[in-house]
């Protein structure tokens, strides 16, 4: 029932994204507690603000309203994804190569199933990831189709 909730608002908010050049990190419908959230994050290059965040948000509750696809009371988040933002598509591969990044596998590469470091290279299906063991840098190429999650992960150098 989630994945078709997010794929129904994920209908109903790209036209809305489209028309303000925003665009769409994730959806997540999930119950925390007794309540059920709606969490629709964005972003742009640069980043985008709360008004940003509060015009999608009314723009798609409207949509909602009319559809009604879900049933049970929820709340609607529309927020941006944080300095940890995750990396679903290869689109979002592509253009984050050069940032330091967490990624989880569904199976080892390397004898590891998870790496922390540089997006080096995005190509052909493979990300490139740079890392630190034991003080010295080796490289990883991990198969698109193995990475469970991925995010932008931040460094305190």
């Amino acid at each position: 029932m989630a994945l078709n909730i997010a794929q129904q608002t994920e209908e109903f908010v790209t036209p809305i994204l489209e028309e303000l050049s925003l665009e769409l990190v994730d959806i997540v419908y999930e119950k925390e507690g007794p309540n059920w959230f709606l969490r629709v994050y964005i972003d742009k290059d640069g980043g985008v603000d709360i008004e940003e965040c509060g015009l999608v948000s009314e723009k798609l509750s409207t949509k909602l309203d009319e559809a009604d696809p879900i049933k049970e009371a929820y709340f609607l988040e529309v927020s941006s994804p944080g300095v940890e933002r995750p990396l679903k598509k290869s689109e979002d591969f592509e253009k984050h190569v050069g940032h330091h990044v967490y990624v989880k596998l569904y199976e080892p590469v390397a004898g590891e199933k998870e790496f922390t470091g540089d997006l080096t290279h995005f190509e052909n299906g493979y990300a490139t990831i740079q890392y630190k063991e034991k003080n010295q840098k080796k490289e990883v190429e991990i198969p698109f189709d193995k990475i469970a999650k991925a995010r932008l992960a931040v460094t305190f150098d």
